[in-house]
């Protein structure tokens, strides 16, 4: 069994007995998230979670397990059918009564809006695009084209689907359309680069340069942004790597600055200063012969 909910009936008709599906549960083989539903037990305990509260998962709690770029959420995100009272705002929030250990400090967040891409009874959550639909609506605005980007990158959806989050959105979310792009690598990527955006730079995307390889942002054709995280970055033989590719670069007339993801995420107004920084620097810098960019867009 793999993501899918069982009914009892079905465990019998699969040839289980009542000694046999409780000798399952004890073993951790299966287990029952409510009454007559049950899920395998090596399944997420999200999944499980939300067909426990009778709802399936959605939004930044989804997107999530599938690796793709979200903040931080301290709810569960679950998707009720319209049959749900639809009293409640679009996302609110109830304790879980009875949650296992990971998930007991955990609130739900409930969604109702109509699928996009509908589900049967069995599929313990909702399709990508519908979560997407949702994240888009529980984040901020920066961080909702973060999430988009790196879905594209990771190949979940295609253009045509990114077309289809944004029909099944209203219109005041269509602006961040153009803001889109598949190329960011990395949510903080995709952060500075619209902050970047925002301070009124040029901004290039995984920028290939001869002998020394690609860099996350080239901005106004001088000033190299790689976002560095604790995954890619640690270990001294890769700042080593990172201090020569600087080096390499500076040897052709390039600036490089390495925020980490931290900052960008944590502290972003800290990061828009050093740039800031920087652009004042170079423009009191009369008569400088700007670098000639010898790279190549992949």
């Amino acid at each position: 069994m793999d993501q899918r909910v069982f009914t009892r009936a079905e465990l019998r008709d699969a040839g289980h007995t009542r000694a046999s599906i409780a000798s399952r549960i004890a073993s951790g083989e299966i287990v029952r998230a409510r009454r007559d539903r049950y899920l395998d037990g090596g399944v997420a305990p999200e999944l499980v979670e939300a067909v426990r509260v009778g709802g399936r998962l959605t939004c930044v709690s989804l997107l999530a397990l599938h690796g793709v770029f979200v903040l931080e959420s301290p709810g569960l995100h679950v998707h009720s059918g319209q049959h749900a009272s639809r009293q409640r705002a679009r996302c609110s929030a109830e304790i879980l009564p009875d949650t296992p250990e990971l998930l007991r400090a955990r609130e739900v967040r409930r969604h109702w809006n109509p699928l996009i891409e509908p589900v049967d009874a069995a599929t313990p959550h909702v399709g990508i695009v519908d979560a997407l639909v949702h994240a888009v609506r529980c984040q901020p605005p920066r961080a909702a084209v973060a999430t988009l980007d790196s879905a594209l990158n990771k190949k979940l959806i295609s253009l045509e689907q990114l077309d289809d989050v944004f029909a099944a959105l209203s219109r005041k979310y269509r602006v961040l359309r153009p803001l889109v792009d598949g190329r960011a690598e990395s949510g903080p990527e995709t952060l500075m680069r619209l902050l970047l955006r925002a301070l009124g730079c040029r901004v290039e995307l995984q920028v290939r340069f001869a002998g020394i390889g690609r860099v996350d942002l080239l901005v106004d054709g001088w000033l190299v942004i790689e976002c560095d995280s604790r995954s890619f970055h640690e270990g001294w033989a890769a700042q080593e790597k990172d201090r020569e590719r600087d080096l390499a670069l500076a040897a052709r007339g390039f600036t490089t600055l390495r925020p980490t993801a931290n900052a960008i995420m944590r502290r972003p107004g800290e990061v828009a200063a050093a740039v800031r920084g920087l652009l004042e620097a170079r423009s009191v810098v009369r008569g400088a012969e700007r670098p000639v960019a010898r790279h190549a867009r992949p």
